[in-house]
C-alpha cells in the first residue's frame, strides 16, 4: 500500500502535460470540468495520447446535469466510445443512472461491451445512486472494470467509512478508485482508512488570461463578466506534494 496509483482529472491537452510530468500515473481527460467534465474533441484526445507517456482515460458524457440520458444522448456516448478506440487512448470514463436512482444495467453493459479492449470507469454517477452495495454489484454484473467514488459524500474523508466497506465488498472483483476533494491533509489519511490502491484528484489554480483587451459590455459565460480573462490549471507542485502524501 506504499505505492497508490495516482490519476489526475484534467481539462485539455497541457494540464494533461502537466499533471504527467509532475508524477501523475494515469490521466482522466476531460473537457469543461466546471460542469463536472464532459466529452473532449477527438483531436484533443489524439494529441494528449501523442503528448503523454502515461495512460489516458477518456470521459464519456454528453452534457453536465443528471445521468439521465435520452436515446440520442445514449447512442452519442456509444458512438464516441467508438471513436475512441480509435485514438489510442487507455479506456473510458461513463456513468448512466435509472430515474429511481439505481445503476441502468442494460446501457452501462451496452457501454462497456462498446469500449472492447479498452479499461473502463464508471464515474460518480455511482455516488448519486440510492444503494451503493448493489449499485456496486450492477456494476460487476456489467463487466466494469473500475468505480470513481468519495463514498457517496462530498468529501473523500467524509466518505472514508463507506468507501472502506466497497473495498471489502468488492474483494478484487472491481476497483475502488477514492476520490472527493482530496487535499493534503486527507489524502493520505483516506487511502489508508478505506485500504485503497487507486486514487483520484484534480490539483486547480486560476491564473488571469494574457489577454490585452478587455470587453467590459460583454460575458460570454452567464453572469461572471471575468469569466473569459482567467484560466483554471494544474498546479504540478501541488500534485507533487499529493502524490507524496498519498505515498507517505
Amino acid at each position: 500500500m506504499s505505492h497508490p496509483l495516482i490519476e489526475l482529472c484534467v481539462e485539455g491537452i497541457d494540464n494533461a502535460i502537466t499533471a504527467a510530468d509532475a508524477g501523475a500515473d494515469r490521466i482522466e481527460l476531460c473537457a469543461a470540468l466546471i460542469e463536472g467534465g464532459i466529452t473532449p474533441s477527438l483531436a484533443t484526445i489524439r494529441q494528449t495520447v501523442a503528448a503523454v507517456r502515461v495512460p489516458v482515460m477518456v470521459m464519456v458524457r454528453p452534457r453536465g446535469g443528471d445521468f439521465l440520458y435520452s436515446e440520442r444522448e445514449f447512442e452519442t456516448m456509444r458512438a464516441d466510445i467508438e471513436a475512441i478506440r480509435e485514438t489510442g487512448a487507455h479506456g473510458v470514463v461513463f456513468g448512466c443512472l435509472t430515474p429511481d436512482g439505481a445503476i441502468d444495467e442494460p446501457r452501462t453493459k451496452a457501454l462497456a461491451e462498446a469500449a472492447g479492449p479498452l479499461d473502463t470507469t464508471v464515474h460518480r454517477a455511482f455516488d448519486m445512486t440510492a444503494d451503493a452495495a448493489e449499485a456496486l454489484e450492477a456494476l460487476i454484473r456489467c463487466g466494469v472494470k473500475r468505480v470513481l467514488t468519495s463514498g457517496q459524500r462530498p468529501r473523500g474523508i467524509d466518505g472514508a467509512p463507506l468507501l472502506a466497506q466497497l473495498v471489502q465488498q468488492a474483494a478484487g472483483r472491481i476497483i475502488i478508485l477514492g476520490c472527493g476533494d482530496l487535499d493534503e491533509a486527507t489524502i493520505g489519511e483516506v487511502r489508508r482508512t478505506a485500504n485503497l490502491s487507486e486514487l483520484h484528484f484534480s490539483a486547480p489554480a486560476t491564473i488571469p488570461s494574457a489577454m490585452r483587451y478587455r470587453n467590459p459590455a460583454l460575458a460570454m459565460g452567464g453572469d461572471d463578466a471575468n469569466r473569459e480573462y482567467r484560466h483554471t490549471v494544474t498546479d504540478p507542485d501541488r500534485v507533487r506534494r499529493m502524490i507524496a502524501e498519498a505515498r507517505a
